[in-house]
């Protein structure tokens, strides 16, 4: 199945196709972002186990700075993977990238703690870390590329949505393990043990994911494979405008989704003050709305076109960042927190909801996983990967507010490049052509 097909009016059987395709690697993107978001939601109950001295704030900065260093190895994931995927097949770079987290994830699991064996305990979370975000570089890049070639012709956006259905589908799962294991464990049997539970379920629904993407269909044909600029950087030197563009506006969506998913819970504990297993089931309910929006808003980029979306983004998220998170900072009702962290999440859904599909939509079938995941990967790292440790560390030097301008200021600076670049979706670039 190429995406040949998709300019042709579609059978009832290329459909289910392609309905299959987009759920056989929905489930490896669901399983591959609940590992990487485990770390995450448990990081308040494993951080003295690795970091003992300190206050809350300090071991949570730790934390962060080992979480964002997952995220430098995402650029390298997204070359890697992205070079894999364009020269050997979307499908065989997803199932190699799923393998890799699965055994990160089983490292942290049985990971000794700081007491056992001392510095090299943070050491090898460290590396485990830096394994994971390998992963999820790549993954990100193919699995956009593969739904967005998948899908059907003029209905992209609500098809491709379901990639950050499935990537916010694994922060909930991730969440709701959390949340199960608060209910069923007291918090110094989670300190002590519980917060290795959710990393074995994700070590072991990664090889669950592994064997359902052995049966997908390849997107690309062995023509583009074999062309001489396929995978290569040289073939995305060509296509640099669309590349700088992708990691502008990615620059601003990244840090606006961090800041509103998973950092969102460590702020309403520790600057709002709320009692951490309400802050989850806060995040629970906000996280499920917002899975339910994507296909929404996938929809409704079908109708206007990528561009507008982006421009609506960008043009929300600046009106509505600061008072947002001001708010929150002092809200004291569950419900409240809920209806405003949702409020965030349904401005941030504009660009999350088309987030692979632009990106691929810019760049030809024999550099389009290398242009995607590299991009983004890139713009990822540096402002989405330190979300989190930005926050932390203005908060500890008493200038927890500056973060707030500073998430608008790149939310603009998205606004401004996706004012300047075209509407790819009226143009149909995402074709296999000769």
């Amino acid at each position: 199945m190429t995406d040949q097909t998709a300019i042709a009016a579609p059978d009832a059987a290329d459909v289910r196709r392609r309905i299959f395709a987009i759920v056989g690697a929905s489930s490896g993107n669901l399983v591959e972002w609940f590992d990487f978001y485990v770390y995450s939601f448990c990081a308040l109950y494993f951080a003295p186990a690795f970091f003992p001295s300190g206050n809350t704030t300090t071991q949570l900065l730790n934390t962060a700075g080992v979480f964002a260093a997952g995220f430098l190895m995402r650029p390298i994931g997204g070359w890697f993977f992205g070079r894999l995927a364009d020269r050997h097949g979307r499908r065989t770079a997803m199932m190699i990238s799923v393998f890799m987290m699965c055994g990160g994830s089983l490292v942290i699991a049985v990971l000794p703690t700081y007491a056992q064996i001392g510095a090299l305990a943070p050491a090898l979370l460290l590396v485990a870390r830096l394994f994971q975000g390998l992963s999820v570089g790549g993954e990100y890049g193919t699995s956009a590329t593969y739904m967005s070639e998948v899908a059907l012709r003029g209905r992209r956006g609500f098809f491709a949505s379901f990639q950050y259905v499935t990537l916010i589908g694994g922060q909930l799962c991730a969440l709701l393990v959390l949340v199960i294991l608060q209910q069923a464990l007291s918090s110094e049997e989670l300190k002590a043990w519980g917060w290795r539970v959710p990393f074995v379920v994700g070590a072991l629904a990664a090889l669950v994911s592994l064997y359902l993407r052995k049966s997908l269909d390849e997107t690309t044909t062995e023509e583009t494979r074999r062309r001489r600029e396929a995978g290569t950087l040289r073939g995305l030197w060509q296509h640099r405008g669309a590349f700088l563009t992708v990691v502008g506006f990615t620059a601003g969506g990244s840090l606006i989704f961090y800041t509103f998913t998973t950092y969102m819970q460590k702020y309403l504990v520790n600057t709002a003050g709320m009692h951490a297993k309400t802050a989850s089931n806060v995040m629970t309910g906000a996280l499920f709305a917002y899975m339910v929006m994507q296909p929404l808003f996938g929809a409704l980029s079908d109708r206007i076109g990528r561009r507008k979306s982006m421009l609506l983004f960008a043009f929300f998220a600046v009106l509505g960042t600061v008072p947002l998170l001001h708010a929150l900072a002092s809200v004291t009702s569950p419900v409240a927190a809920f209806v405003l962290v949702t409020i965030a999440l349904a401005i941030v859904s504009f660009y999350t909801s088309i987030s692979g599909l632009i990106k691929a939509e810019m760049f030809p079938p024999e550099v389009r996983a290398i242009g995607v995941g590299l991009s983004y990967a890139v713009g990822n790292a540096i402002f989405g990967g330190s979300a989190e440790y930005v926050a932390l560390w203005l908060k500890q030097a008493g200038s927890e507010s500056m973060f707030y301008w500073y998430v608008t200021a790149m939310c603009a600076l998205a606004g401004i490049v996706s004012l300047r670049m075209r509407d790819p979706s009226a143009e149909g670039y995402l074709r296999h052509e000769p």
